[in-house]
């Protein structure tokens, strides 16, 4: 990361510190205000993430900024947005894959649709690190506090007033990094999570054919944003056109999918070919 970029990412930062200071608020309460998570506030205010436009704007919105200064520190990301920068990570900077953490810790209903890697939010530990060792450029300490990190926000699970529709296809359930034993444990926290009350887990049986044809994985932030995700990044999108198409496309996964006994049925018959591959297969 070029050194402009994170001068300007300061300065957001340290103007919304700022702001905070003089109305009063903790970094604690603002979030729970603006409806993020407590880490945004506290990386955004130090300079260590770049927030999304819809998360400037709820920060924003919780501070009770008028239009003039609410215009100045959206001046400030454009700023952020623009610097010059270079392809070369930084020592400790998250590496991709974070991004949908956040926009989901936000999000009061969450729809995401799989077809290679498990949704972040249902990720064991062991699972996740094999995910973000995958990414150019990380360090083993990134990658244990990205791990971390990812783990602390899967509590959203189990916080009242939310809801979760995730969509797999079964070549999801059969594409394993690690071990047979990985996957094993993984198929536990499936499981596990399926029978949440606020959770549904659907399958989309190979013996079905798809509805679309899908290109990558993508999730749907209540109806106000989606995380596109692609081999190398994740981008967020809160084009009204661009919703409405991944809505029309996610439907027509959910409709494909089995859920409920039948898809806990498939989880437990992939767990048991897991199960006989035993110690055969060595990562």
């Amino acid at each position: 990361m070029g050194s402009e970029r994170r001068e300007r990412m300061k300065a957001l930062g340290a103007r919304l510190r700022g702001l905070r200071a003089e109305a009063g608020l903790t970094g604690a309460a603002l979030a729970q205000r603006a409806g993020v998570g407590q880490p945004t506030v506290s990386k955004v205010e130090n300079g260590r993430m770049v927030p999304s436009i819809d998360v400037l704007d709820r920060l924003s919105g919780a501070l009770g900024l008028d239009e003039l200064t609410a215009g100045e520190v959206r001046d400030l990301l454009a700023e952020v947005e623009t610097a010059s920068d270079v392809d070369q990570p930084v020592e400790g900077t998250a590496p991709a894959g974070l991004t949908v953490d956040e926009e989901v810790r936000s999000a009061r209903l969450v729809r995401s649709f799989q077809c290679v890697v498990l949704p972040a939010v249902l990720q064991s530990a062991e699972y996740a690190r094999h995910v973000f060792e995958s990414a150019p450029g990380v360090t083993p300490e990134t990658v244990g506090r990205s791990v971390a990190a990812r783990v602390e926000r899967q509590s959203v699970l189990y916080e009242p007033g939310r809801e979760s529709v995730f969509v797999l296809t079964e070549a999801v359930l059969r594409t394993w990094p690690g071990s047979p034993a990985l996957m094993l444990a993984q198929f536990d926290r499936l499981l596990a999570v399926e029978s949440l009350s606020t959770v549904r887990i659907g399958v989309i049986p190979w013996r079905r054919p798809v509805p679309v044809l899908p290109r990558h994985g993508f999730t749907l932030c209540d109806r106000r944003a989606v995380v596109v995700e692609t081999f190398d990044g994740e981008r967020v999108s809160v084009d009204s056109g661009e919703l409405a198409s991944y809505e029309e496309t996610f439907g027509c996964f959910e409709q494909a999918a089995v859920f409920g006994g039948e898809a806990r049925e498939l989880l437990l018959h992939v767990m048991k070919e897991f199960r006989d591959l035993g110690g055969s297969i060595t990562p």
